[in-house]
């Protein structure tokens, strides 16, 4: 079963880099968002990752050349998906936009294509009747930054063909991905199983005015042996868009006040003054220098 041309569904953070990591390793990636702005913004990501993988990841400007032959943009999903063998879907984490997206999605794809979402909480059963091919459908579902924490997890469905899921594995780590295979439908994969409430605590810190972001994530590195970063400084890699939407998301499904309350203190904090996390140079921390880099932050 042969990859060749591969499509992504969204031009925000993630997405963006899945094009990139996709078109570095080898596959025509063309880039499809319902919207001009999110293509102007992806195009700006890959430029910003184009001079991180000359500074600080080895790579040729032949190969950075290359990489930018092999990408394309559009914002009509009939053209985007014209000749393409697995889509990667990397839309906002919105159970409507998703079902929207997919429901259109399946009218217009080629049968051979094999969909794939990127959804980091939403399970494929839950979208796999409005694709037309719910044994194609599976997820694939990546950590951000994805070159640095490049785990590729694969979940399917009841009813994913096996040698789809096998394919997926493949492809997985035919992009540099360590494949993580998921053999049970799990809310949050793994990854996020363990992530989620971790980052959801700290969120419970800051919103009840228990501590600082800086304390928190002082505390977290220190007592972790200094090799890791805290989780406000987590929560600017993710993007704060990113955050809100999935607090939402878990304050809607189980009607619960304290996933609201996370919400509403990323929305009128952040997302409200412009504060997206890394991609907008400000979240939690100022960027592209945040404090919690500096030599003395863990004194």
């Amino acid at each position: 079963m042969k990859i060749t041309n591969v499509m992504i569904a969204g031009g925000g953070t993630l997405g963006s880099q899945i094009a990139w990591q996709t078109a570095f390793n080898g596959f025509k990636v063309i880039v499809y968002d319902a919207f001009d702005e999110g293509l102007k913004r992806s195009k700006n990501f890959h430029n910003q990752f184009a001079s991180l993988f000359l500074k600080e990841r080895g790579a040729g400007q032949s190969e950075i050349e290359e990489t930018f032959d092999r990408l394309s943009y559009t914002t009509n999903l009939t053209n985007a998906v014209n000749d393409v063998d697995l889509i990667i879907e990397a839309v906002p984490e919105n159970f409507e936009i998703k079902k929207g997206f997919y429901t259109k999605l399946a009218s217009v794809a080629p049968v051979k294509t094999i969909f794939t979402t990127n959804s980091s909480t939403l399970l494929p059963s839950d979208f796999a009747a409005l694709t037309g091919r719910p044994d194609k459908f599976l997820a694939l579902h990546f950590a951000n930054n994805i070159w640095d924490a490049n785990v590729g997890e694969v979940m399917g469905h009841e009813g994913t063909d096996p040698k789809i899921f096998d394919r997926v594995v493949k492809f997985a780590s035919e992009i540099g991905m360590v494949p993580i295979p998921i053999y049970k439908e799990q809310n949050g994969y793994i990854l996020n199983s363990l992530l989620v409430p971790f980052l959801d605590a700290a969120g419970d810190l800051l919103v009840n005015d228990v501590a600082t972001p800086e304390s928190i994530d002082k505390c977290w590195s220190i007592s972790m042996g200094r090799t890791t970063i805290g989780p406000c400084a987590i929560m600017d890699i993710i993007g704060m868009r990113t955050i809100y939407q999935i607090s939402m998301l878990w304050a809607e499904k189980t009607n619960s006040e304290a996933h609201l309350k996370r919400a509403q203190y990323i929305k009128e904090n952040f997302i409200d003054k412009g504060k997206f996390g890394v991609e907008s140079g400000e979240g939690f921390y100022k960027y592209p220098n945040p404090i919690y880099q500096e030599p003395d932050f863990l004194k």
